[in-house]
């Protein structure tokens, strides 16, 4: 899949060598990042890329806007400025830069564990007034004490690493990750209940998502041991602030360390001016390393994309990773003829069941794309019971949402065992609709496709093609060896029959 960019706006500040990237690969830019609300919707429907950090909102009303708009990138980790799921429903991919912060954030949370063991903060504040206290601001040693580690991507073994240096235990959870690739940088995977209580700090490297937010909370605080400080440089929200404010006051919690705020900037600073908090503002990717880092890192995964090469940092096209491939090119292109047949076949959005079967090796990895191109093919001729066509044009990106939306079941099966072995197949169940013909079958795509290729030329797998061959399923015919000689495929095998 090669997908083709020819305009990309640039709405925030980033590093120039974006620019030059995007430019030495052949795609415009243009670099504005003093836009209105206003002024954004109206010049995003000439554009079909879109940069930005964080201070432009990329809302569902913007992405609608941009009818053009083929895929949105953010220079940084986090997409909570971007609707996602508008994104998603209008076949736009959003794609973030999940490596750039990576060591300036880490360095950031160590900064603050430091800053708060030894008072930095109040100290240096203290000083500053033309005091000279030292018995105010008693620290303590890092050394032989626990450090909890919530979330161990990228950011949370980094700061693993570097804590280790000073002597301290590392622990962590993380759903994700396995307690034997912990242990191969020295930390302790445990489940949160048994991490809350052996912490002396807890650190946060999580996305925010329903599950984290206000992960630590009344409840959770009462369950970690009194003294204990925590740490965020993840995203606002992930610590509930009043909760915290009162697990300060009360001591439960000896000291906080934010640079990530529920609200930013935040309106109520009560918790920002606690004696026992060292805060900083949103500073944890700030440093130019970081800032050169991720603007080189999106420019590239942008040309990369359209050099068909990669498909890295995209967060909602996963069906997508896999099909870059050359070797994928004919699967996906029969998947989506299969699709086609199939709507043309049932008309509307009547048929509740579609079941994509995959057989043999090649298709052992293929169930994500391979589902997804057929659901493409399906969607684009289809309409709703009222006969309107869907209000999105399907991609590989949105097919699974509209399926899902439009009131269809989807299954994408892998079958293993003899049958597997014999032969590479992909099998379009359609129900109930196609329950006489119990179903559609293309095989061995990449021997039929060359030659049906050399037969017919470049477009042999074309829709009008496909058109040809519903006709005639509709006119009765079992197999493409009814089809008129004249304009059959030479080919030794059931290039399409009904199973």
């Amino acid at each position: 899949m090669v997908m083709e960019l020819r305009k990309v706006l640039i709405s925030d500040e980033v590093d120039e060598k974006c620019v030059d990237i995007l430019h030495s690969n052949g795609i415009s830019v243009t670099k504005n990042t003093k836009l209105s609300k206003s002024e954004l919707l109206q010049i995003i429907p000439e554009y079909d890329g879109l940069i930005v950090r964080s201070a432009t909102k990329v809302t569902a009303e913007v992405i609608n806007a941009g009818k053009n708009l083929k895929i949105i990138g953010r220079a940084g980790t986090g997409v909570d400025n971007i609707d996602t799921e508008a994104a998603t429903r209008n076949g736009v991919i959003v794609m973030n830069t999940p490596g750039g912060n990576t060591l300036s954030a880490a360095e950031h949370t160590c900064t603050l564990i430091i800053a708060l063991t030894r008072n930095l903060g109040a100290a240096s504040m203290s000083m500053k007034e033309g005091k000279w206290d030292r018995k105010a601001f008693m620290g303590s040693e890092l050394y032989g004490k626990t450090l909890g580690i919530i979330g161990l991507g990228r950011i949370g073994k980094e700061v693993a690493t570097r804590m280790q240096a000073f002597g301290m235990r590392t622990i962590g959870f993380d759903p994700i990750v396995k307690p034997e690739e912990c242990a191969e940088w020295d930390t302790k995977w445990m489940s949160l209940d048994d991490l809350w209580p052996q912490a002396d700090y807890i650190t946060v490297h999580t996305p925010l998502i329903p599950q984290t937010k206000h992960l630590l909370n009344d409840t959770t605080f009462a369950k970690c041991k009194k003294g204990v400080r925590v740490v965020n440089c993840a995203r606002g929200g992930i610590i509930d602030e009043a909760a915290l404010l009162r697990a300060l006051e009360s001591g439960q919690c000896a000291g906080a360390g934010l640079d990530v705020f529920a609200e930013e900037p935040p309106k109520d600073y009560t918790l920002v001016k606690h004696p026992k908090v060292v805060a900083t503002p949103h500073l944890g990717a700030n440093t130019v390393e970081a800032q050169t880092r991720v603007a080189e890192d999106i420019a590239q995964q942008f040309v990369d994309l359209v050099q068909g090469k990669s498909l890295f940092g995209a967060i909602n096209a996963h069906a997508l990773t896999n099909a870059l491939s050359p070797s994928t090119q004919p699967w996906v292109k029969l998947g989506e003829s299969l699709g086609v047949l199939g709507s043309l076949l049932t008309k509307t959005l009547s048929v509740v069941n579609l079941e994509v079967i995959l057989y043999g090796s090649e298709l052992k990895d293929a169930g994500a794309y391979m589902a997804a191109s057929v659901m493409v093919g399906y969607l684009r001729t289809t309409r709703v019971d009222n006969g309107d066509l869907l209000p999105y044009a399907p991609n590989m990106v949105n097919a699974p949402v509209l399926t899902k939306q439009a009131g269809m079941i989807h299954h994408n099966n892998g079958q293993d065992g003899e049958s597997a072995q014999l032969t590479n197949q992909l099998n379009l169940v359609n129900a109930p609709v196609l329950a006489k013909q119990k179903g559609i079958v293309g095989t061995k795509c990449s021997v039929i496709y060359r030659e049906i290729v050399e037969n017919h030329g470049e477009q042999a797998m074309s829709m009008t093609q496909v058109y040809q061959w519903c006709s005639w399923f509709k006119e009765g015919r079992t197999s493409l060896q009814d089809e008129p000689r004249s304009g059959r495929p030479n080919t030794a095998n059931n290039d399409w029959s009904t199973a």
